[in-house]
């Protein structure tokens, strides 16, 4: 995966008050849950906040990274987990990362990028991709930054659940009924097909 680089300022949770006063000023409040757990086996979450211009590019964006954060000087590395819009205006309320270590395996979601022309799109068929990402789970140096679907051999009518998939190394978290892609029919390819009947 890419790295990005991100710093942070330590804050004292604040509650909804406080959140939306950072907020005012561009800045974002974020939550890095650790590899801490308090008394009840909890994540032990660090509160700290960022400028929305230093994540950008790290929210709009189909790539994943590894962002290396250092909080006041203290750095570990991480992965966005969460990140909570407003309902309306759709700006960043609120972002969650959690810190990874090098065996502990994380899941994650990868964007899928397909391969091929498929048969049933030569034969006058539509191709239609119905999930952007896959969840997928290992450890974090394992994990790449696209996967790759060949539909190659997807005829007209036939379609692609994540249990067909396979990927060295992975283990895939989406249920394996969640439908992947698709060719449907279309017109052309059946007035084709009654033609070819004739």
């Amino acid at each position: 995966m890419k790295t990005f680089e991100l710093k942070g300022t330590a804050r004292v949770a604040g509650g909804k008050k406080g959140a939306k006063q950072l907020r005012a000023t561009g800045v974002i409040p974020c939550n890095l849950y650790g590899v801490e757990k308090d008394a009840n086996g909890k994540a032990v979450a660090t509160s700290f906040s960022v400028n929305f211009e230093a994540v950008r590019k790290l929210i709009y964006t189909p790539d994943i990274y590894v962002v290396n954060l250092d909080i006041d000087g203290k750095v570990c590395k991480a992965v966005m987990k969460e990140l909570q819009f407003h309902p309306v205006k759709d700006n960043v309320l609120h972002i969650d990362f959690y810190q990874i270590t090098e065996n502990k395996p994380i899941v994650m979601a990868v964007p899928v990028n397909y391969t091929g022309h498929a048969i049933g799109v030569r034969e006058g068929g539509a191709f239609r991709s119905l999930i952007r990402n896959l969840k997928v789970k290992a450890n974090y140096d394992q994990i790449p930054e696209r996967l790759t679907i060949d539909i190659t051999e997807l005829a007209i009518g036939k379609s692609i659940i994540v249990g067909d998939l396979e990927f060295e190394g992975l283990e895939i978290v989406t249920p394996k009924q969640a439908l992947v892609c698709t060719v449907k029919a279309t017109r052309n390819s059946r007035a084709a097909e009654a033609e070819g009947g004739k």
